[in-house]
């Protein structure tokens, strides 16, 4: 079985970043398809946190409805940008979540209809993570900002300031909302360097605060973030978890890898196992992106490809388009 894993479309926020919204990046995920037995959407698909939602679901329809016509199997993963899909259900469930939670097609009117358009395929909802195979297990990734001071995917290593209660974590401590924040634990002006990373990422933050001819220093400090503070974080979630996997495959932080150039030894959990793989994103960031070109790790059309008897690959779907085709396409809409 060949398995494809994409995220962080983002649906809804906008042609100007959202890749997927433009004709041609489109028409280059469907062509990607061919051959792709399961498709896995792993958080993020549409942008249901920020914005007119409204807005998102009008906008995802059609590309949902033309996956669900090209692949035999879709898993839908939510993340936290759409965890409204599954809000609701997780509200009221009374039955404690596992790693790998079937959620009904129905949990919520929302998914239903969401669900709905993908129903050309077999269609499983699952939270926080899925198994797809022996040892392989994939999750959005949002869990790890409850690792992290301050309080967001960038911040720095947050280690022992934050643990469950248990020995092991059950994911209902990870859906509790933060009580209180450790940012008054440093200087106000310490965390202003992460802050402005992290903008650099958020569709809705502040442009003012970065220019995009500070990618190149921006996506630098990302990148140092990625190995200090986000893998070690992941693998702690996975290590809290229980998961017992050898492989774990994530999304969140919008950073595809491991790449050609990363240290293997970084994209490993604490005590050298599972292996990490990101799926990168289908965001276009000018503040990360600005003058630079393909491969590059934040560059859009990231997934992480599966083959039977084979490790997993991460990929860049849209590396063969340069950044003034993808403007073009925007222009052209």
């Amino acid at each position: 079985m060949r398995t494809l894993l994409i995220s962080d479309l983002h649906l809804g926020i906008g042609r100007r970043h959202a890749v997927l919204e433009c004709p041609r990046p489109r028409e280059r995920l469907l062509a990607a398809l061919e051959g792709i037995d399961r498709l896995v959407l792993l958080g993020d698909t549409i942008e249901l946190l920020e914005g007119d939602r409204a807005r998102s679901l009008e906008v995802a329809g059609p590309l949902l409805r033309a996956l669900g016509e090209r692949v035999e199997e879709i898993v839908l993963v939510p993340g936290n940008h759409d965890r409204p899909l599954i809000s609701r259900w997780l509200r009221t469930r009374r039955a404690p979540l596992q790693i790998d939670t079937a959620v009904p097609l129905e949990a919520t009117p929302v998914l239903a209809r969401v669900s709905g358009w993908l129903a050309r395929a077999a269609v499983s909802v699952r939270y926080p993570g899925v198994w797809l195979g022996a040892g392989v297990w994939a999750t959005h990734g949002h869990y790890l900002d409850r690792h992290l001071l301050p309080y967001s995917s960038w911040g720095m290593t947050r280690g022992l300031l934050w643990r469950p209660t248990d020995e092991r974590a059950r994911p209902e401590q990870y859906e509790r909302s933060p009580r209180g924040s450790a940012r008054g634990r440093r200087p106000a002006w310490a965390h202003l360097p992460l802050e402005l990373a992290r903008a650099a990422t958020m569709p809705a933050a502040r442009r003012h605060l970065l220019r995009p001819e500070m990618a190149p220093l921006t996506g630098s400090v990302l990148g140092f973030q990625m190995r200090r503070a986000s893998l070690p974080a992941l693998g702690r979630v996975v290590d809290r978890l229980g998961v017992e996997a050898d492989t774990v495959i994530f999304g969140h932080v919008h950073r595809l890898g491991p790449l050609a150039g990363d240290d293997p030894a970084q994209w490993r959990g604490p005590a050298g196992s599972p292996d990490l793989y990101n799926t990168g994103s289908w965001i276009y960031e000018p503040l990360l992106l600005h003058g630079a070109c393909a491969p590059h790790p934040y560059w859009p059309g990231g997934a992480v490809l599966l083959d039977d008897g084979q490790p997993p690959r991460a990929i860049g779907l849209l590396d063969d388009l340069t950044a003034a085709e993808l403007h073009g396409a925007r222009r052209r809409r």
